[in-house]
């Protein structure tokens, strides 16, 4: 998943306190988006945006006139719908306070501290549970810069999901979401919804003994928009088979025609995905979020966290005390997972650091090197009796790097993770890794490996270029898309 989830945040409580908590019911997300209150507090929203900067802050007085009556319009939005939302009442009072006082102190860097540590969506997670949110914040995939956003949405929450959520896969913090309407930095590629994206400053925790420093609120879900994953899978998969003649497996087939079916596969990869960040035998910190290191570190990290939801889907399809349900869907997130990797992942986006693109090619070129995958005629076949091991293969391959990394200095691993993607994925010719590394970088600090990895380390196959070329009107055509827009799109076909 592009920039999927990175929540490695402790559980609040026990997770069975939480999910025992009283259900409290709600509107609908269509409810709140028919609401007129709605439909001003967008607009609102959206007329503020222009002003603000990257930071959030509106430094040109002369509008804050202009801002402050956007700002009263949100407010009055947020407590006509407090009482309306009984769960989520405590964040959008918490969250008209956090726009009130970013109007009366001048339109500064907004901080909404308390509005972000009172929301918890995953305390109700109930399929069709409806909230609304709206914070300044980056959208990821979407926008850098932290505006205004506002968003309305409704939890994917299954009864298989439910089951190995709080059996197998325990993840206290986790969120499959579907849209209902969104402000402009939705309407991109953006498919998550993050706390660490939220306009915040950091305080002492009320409490907490003198002299202690300052934390952001502690993160407490973290969520992710399965119905605009399962639209951009359906919309490209489609066209890629077609270009490729590839005759698809009976249930990947049916994924392509149910976007509900596909949302409920989405959230269980999801799932596993998010929690597999930060377990296992790992160096001490693999993802290294704010470290300066090379992409295809990136690449790895991700890639093994999309192949333990693989490598566990394939474990429950043979399982044979899984249940049927749960069994389809470990069946079709194996699709889902190659399926997006190689016809999605590879070819979104530029050849700048593109981390995910280089997992697909990874996946891509691994499957056609163990003999699993088939370009022949012009024509592309599957083994799909011999995929699952072949690749969990790959999954043992980069699980096995991790465990001998952790007895190895970090120049060491960036080495031998360079060797296990070079050994698969051909490097540019002018590469300076590919052709070892000169010792006066290698004796001095490791900012000096990394400014020699090339943009585009990997560039490309002859295969991918000339399917680039055929899919990239579609895969520019999934920005901003959403399930029910992608539904609409295949009934009227």
């Amino acid at each position: 998943m592009t920039d999927t989830a990175r929540i490695a945040a402790p559980v609040i409580g026990e997770p069975e306190v939480v999910e025992d908590a009283s259900p409290l019911e709600g509107p609908t997300a269509v409810a709140i988006v028919a609401d007129p209150q709605w439909a001003a507090l967008k607009t609102a929203a959206e007329a503020i945006r222009p002003h603000q900067i990257k930071d959030g802050s509106i430094p040109d007085e002369s509008v804050h006139t202009e801002a402050a009556h956007h700002v009263g319009v949100i407010v009055e939005a947020l407590r006509h719908f407090a009482p309306r939302i009984p769960y989520d009442t405590d964040y959008l009072l918490a969250a008209a306070r956090d726009f009130e006082a970013w109007r009366d102190g001048g339109f500064g860097v907004p901080d909404f501290y308390d509005a972000l540590d009172a929301f918890r969506p995953a305390a109700q997670r109930r399929d069709g549970v409806a909230h609304l949110v709206v914070f300044p914040m980056y959208t990821q995939n979407g926008s850098t810069d932290r505006l205004i956003e506002a968003v309305v949405f409704e939890v994917i929450w299954p009864d298989f999901i439910a089951e190995l959520e709080a059996t197998e896969y325990g993840n206290a913090l986790y969120l499959g979401l579907r849209f209902a309407d969104f402000t402009p930095g939705y309407d991109t590629n953006s498919a998550v919804l993050f706390p660490e994206s939220v306009a915040v400053t950091p305080r002492v925790p009320a409490g907490a003994p003198e002299g202690s420093p300052a934390q952001l609120p502690v993160f407490t879900w973290g969520a992710i928009f399965a119905d605009r994953e399962a639209a951009r899978y359906r919309r490209v998969v489609r066209a890629a088979a077609e270009i490729t003649k590839l005759e698809l497996p009976e249930g990947a087939a049916r994924m392509l025609d149910d976007q509900q079916l596909t949302e409920r596969t989405f959230v269980m990869w999801d799932m596993i995905h998010d929690r597999a960040h930060m377990r296992g035998d790992l160096p001490f910190d693999p993802f290294m979020i704010k470290q300066r290191m090379p992409f295809f570190l990136y690449t790895l990290e991700e890639l093994r966290c999309d192949l333990t939801a693989f490598r566990e889907a394939v474990r429950l399809q043979r399982d044979p005390a899984t249940d049927a349900v749960t069994r389809e869907h470990a069946q079709l997130v194996q699709y889902a997972v190659i399926f997006d990797r190689i016809f999605r992942f590879s070819i979104t986006g530029s050849r700048t650091r593109n981390y995910d693109g280089v997992g697909g090619q990874l996946l891509f070129a691994w499957m056609h090197q163990k003999g699993v995958l088939h370009w022949t005629d012009t024509q592309l076949a599957i083994d799909w009796e011999a995929v699952p091991d072949v690749v969990v293969a790959l999954s043992d391959a980069i699980n096995d790097l991790y465990w001998a990394s952790i007895d190895r200095p970090k120049g060491a691993h960036w080495l031998a993770a360079y060797e296990l993607v070079s050994s698969t994925l051909t490097p540019h010719p002018a590469s300076r890794w590919a052709k070892g590394l000169p010792q006066e970088v290698l004796e001095g600090p490791l900012k000096g490996w990394t400014d020699l990895v090339m943009d585009d380390e990997f560039p490309l196959s002859m295969f991918f270029e000339a399917l680039q070329k055929k899919m990239a009107v579609v895969i520019e055509s999934t920005a901003g898309i959403t399930g029910s827009m992608d539904t609409a799109a295949t009934d009227a076909a």
